[in-house]
């Protein structure tokens, strides 16, 4: 609406949304893991780094619109084909910044969907998402994967920039995570932050004052053989940490006030686990 010498209305203001999905699918070729498909549209894009050294072939996320607002909606997708072993992390940590509408109402969206086929070995290590003052984001990750199939995820939220004296007064966060292995769920877990982050992680049960905070889910024949092996380093973590196994899985949750700290422990642990060093873009 246009405002006429009749009327002082005035329109409301339409901010652009940014809207974006990137789909990567590997699939096997004379023993060898290759790309099969990729799609990738908006300001979400992938990119295919060369593997050496027997490394894993590694898909590198990027999203060119800088971080994600109020109201942007992101997608990923991957496939890895019966027998291959891939890696999907991202460029750089994610950014949320606030949302436009004052009680974060209107979220940003992800949704990432996986699908691991028979034999296959992937990989879900995203780096770190920061949530900024008043940010909003609903986040849900999904993963099909076949029985005999192979899975390391972990996924690490940080609530403002320590280093940068941030502090989040108000947020919103529904962070979800569902696991099916051949056809059966097996992991399902939600989480919510509405308000004050720190008050709300303040509590001994709830993180005992820490602003970065990450779930590791590893599904693998040998997880839960490894537990008592595992637990040795988080002992030596300076983190709070703790591990579950059951069903051929294990659960890893850290907690830390030190964003920093908390991503060297992490490094730490992934390396145990994957018993090779992590993708070269967590390096940089």
């Amino acid at each position: 609406m246009i405002p006429t010498p009749d009327t002082d209305e005035i329109p409301p203001l339409r901010l652009e949304r940014a809207r974006g999905r990137a789909e990567i699918a590997f699939k096997q070729r004379d023993g060898a893991t290759v790309l099969d498909r990729l799609f990738q549209e908006g300001q979400a894009k992938i990119r295919l780094p060369k593997a050496h050294g027997g490394e894993p072939a590694t898909a590198v996320l990027i999203n060119t619109a800088g971080g994600i607002a109020g109201g942007d909606r992101l997608t990923y997708g991957a496939r890895f084909g019966a027998g291959t072993r891939g890696v999907v992390t991202s460029q750089a940590a994610e950014r949320v910044y606030r949302s436009s509408t004052t009680d974060g109402s209107r979220a940003g969206e992800v949704t990432t969907r996986l699908e691991v086929e028979a034999g296959a070995f992937a990989e879900w290590l995203p780096q770190e998402t920061i949530l900024f003052d008043r940010a909003a984001l609903d986040r849900r990750l999904e993963v099909e994967m076949a029985a005999d199939a192979h899975l390391l995820l972990c996924e690490t939220v940080v609530f403002g920039r320590a280093a940068m004296g941030e502090r989040v007064e108000s947020c919103r966060l529904t962070d979800r995570f569902r696991v099916r292995r051949g056809g059966r769920l097996i992991f399902a877990d939600t989480s919510r932050i509405d308000g004050c982050a720190g008050e709300i992680l303040a509590g001994t049960a709830t993180g005992g004052g820490a602003t970065a905070l990450s779930t590791v889910l590893w599904v693998a024949p040998d997880a839960e053989a490894r537990i008592d092996d595992l637990r040795v380093v988080l002992d030596g973590l300076a983190s709070e940490a703790g591990a579950s196994a059951w069903d051929g899985m294990v659960c890893l949750r850290l907690a830390q006030g030190s964003a920093r700290t908390l991503r060297d422990d992490l490094i730490r642990v992934l390396l145990h686990i994957r018993q090779a060093d992590l993708p070269r873009v967590w390096s940089c």
